[in-house]
């Protein structure tokens, strides 16, 4: 498998390329780790893989399937997260995806969902999901993931496969974890309330353009869970759940070798076209 967006992890997937050539890639996964360890980016990878229509090794990242699933616009991959920013998935998001399981894919080989924070799902939502896990249809796919596994019940756990991921030791030489995170909150600042000008120098020396794929992806992985604590508390709820929402697609496009100018330039543009 083409796992090159996600860094570190190499034994990880070493063996999920193993499997992906052997019997092949399971139905279900729980993809879990620490913040800015690629939880999303292995999620977006393994789906791409498996809607893959490209030849060689999967995902190519370049037929439509792939550009499709890495942009975020895929018909049949769908994210799903709490009914409110800050609320875990609930039972009846649950029971809506269990129907809607059972509804062919539109394009593709595959329907796949991803459910994000899912070890804060209640118990109530937990046991509604064993029936698909167990039972669904042969084409559903269900990628979990989760900042801690054992927040999931031992049966949820048991029907699926666990894919632990850790953070890469050092991304840029010399910087350390918490000065990453500090040009992360700086930007998200910037994205909370400043003007295109500074929002656009701010993204450029963050997403710096000497930074590989990985320090990309591994970045936005971090700055789109500091903008989701973010819009609890804001005032300008709007604006950040906007930015959320682009940096979801700059995450896949990070996977496509665009570099970090592109992806600053990408951000302001978009963010001020909207508003």
């Amino acid at each position: 498998m083409e796992l090159s967006a996600l860094a570190g992890n190499e034994r990880l997937k070493e063996q999920l390329s193993r499997q992906e050539r052997g019997r092949g890639l399971s139905h279900a996964y729980i993809i879990s780790g620490p913040a800015g360890s690629g939880k999303h980016t292995m999620a977006l990878l393994l789906a791409a893989a498996m809607l893959c229509t490209g030849r060689g090794e999967r995902p190519c990242g370049t037929c439509g399937p792939c550009l499709k699933v890495l942009r975020g616009i895929h018909p049949d991959v769908s994210a799903i997260s709490g009914p409110e920013t800050g609320k875990p998935i609930a039972v009846d998001q649950v029971r809506a995806l269990r129907a809607d399981a059972y509804i062919r894919p539109n394009e593709g080989e595959r329907k796949i969902y991803i459910l994000k924070e899912a070890d804060r799902m209640n118990p109530s939502a937990q046991n509604a999901m064993l029936k698909l896990l167990e039972e669904g249809p042969p084409y559903a796919v269900f990628l979990l993931i989760a900042g801690n596994a054992g927040g999931l019940l031992q049966t949820v756990r048991s029907r699926c496969e666990e894919l632990a991921l850790s953070p890469p030791p050092e991304l840029v030489s010399g910087e350390t974890d918490r000065e990453r995170l500090a040009l992360v909150k700086k930007l998200a600042v910037a994205l909370e309330g400043a003007e295109e000008l500074e929002l656009l120098e701010t993204a450029m020396s963050v997403l710096d353009v000497k930074r590989s794929r990985e320090e990309l992806t591994a970045l936005l992985d971090l700055l789109e869970e500091e903008l989701g604590t973010r819009v609890v508390k804001s005032v300008g709820r709007r604006r950040l759940l906007r930015a959320a929402e682009l940096v979801k697609r700059l995450r896949g496009a990070a996977g496509l070798n665009v570099n970090g100018g592109q992806l600053s330039g990408w951000l302001c543009a978009e963010m001020f076209d909207a508003l």
